[in-house]
């Protein structure tokens, strides 16, 4: 039977398990500790200077938790001009060891759509942020064996992409990327002519989020859920019958 796609790809942080709930906590954290140093300013003050010193940073550190822990200990620093105790740094500290080890809790279906799509498909695991942490989720999260391969990567843009599907031989236009973020599972993607499938997260990371354009519609889905995702593909590889 011919396949419509020659490779399948999925993000990792939610998309398959949890992951932005973990920064909401540690931000909900941050609040109560500034609060409990004497800092006077509202939480969407402190959450405003929290963004800019994370999308400053993302040049040097990336993404991940320690870029996350890195930006809230230097956001920290410039709020309480330098006067920010050394038992909130370790607590910071902490914070970033606890999000590191936690539990990997995977979404409703996504085993289901994992395992329905390695029997047809070769499957790839697409995601950013630090590798030995990602590693450790790839491991943890039972779904290792389903992927044929893995690549943890400091960003996503259309030259990853380009790299990743020239390494592996495969033409965009037969290529799909499975993902929650619209800026960095989507866009890149359309722009090279390949195709995607948008599975909106309840939690999210405002920079994620981006509009597609109408002329790369056609190659663009959105589901409400990892259940959708076989049926879909089904039908798209009904195309090419």
């Amino acid at each position: 039977m011919t396949r419509f796609f020659d490779l399948v790809a999925f993000d990792g942080d939610d998309t398959l398990w949890h992951n932005e709930r973990s920064y909401r906590t540690g931000r909900d954290r941050f609040h109560r500790l500034l609060a409990s140093a004497g800092v006077a300013m509202t939480e969407d003050e402190i959450e405003q200077r929290v963004n800019r010193t994370e999308l400053r940073n993302l040049d040097y550190y990336g993404y991940g938790v320690s870029s996350f822990v890195l930006s809230l200990i230097e956001t920290a620093i410039e709020i309480t001009d330098g006067r920010i105790a050394s038992g909130d740094l370790r607590e910071l500290i902490d914070l970033a060891k606890q999000m590191l080890t936690e539990e990997v809790e995977l979404f409703d279906g996504a085993r289901e759509a994992v395992c329905a799509l390695a029997g047809a498909y070769p499957l790839m695991l697409i995601t950013k942020g630090d590798l030995l942490h990602q590693t450790s989720k790839v491991e943890r999260s039972g779904l290792k064996a389903d992927f044929r391969s893995v690549e943890v990567v400091a960003a996503k843009n259309a030259r990853i992409y380009a790299d990743i599907l020239a390494r592996y031989d495969v033409a965009p236009e037969r290529f799909l990327m499975v993902g929650n973020s619209v800026r960095s599972d989507v866009l890149p993607v359309l722009e090279l002519g390949g195709w995607a499938v948008h599975v909106p997260a309840a939690l999210s990371w405002a920079h994620e989020h981006a509009d597609v354009p109408d002329a790369a519609r056609g190659r663009y889905f959105e589901i409400e859920s990892l259940r959708q995702l076989a049926r879909l593909v089904e039908s798209l590889n009904g195309r090419s019958r």
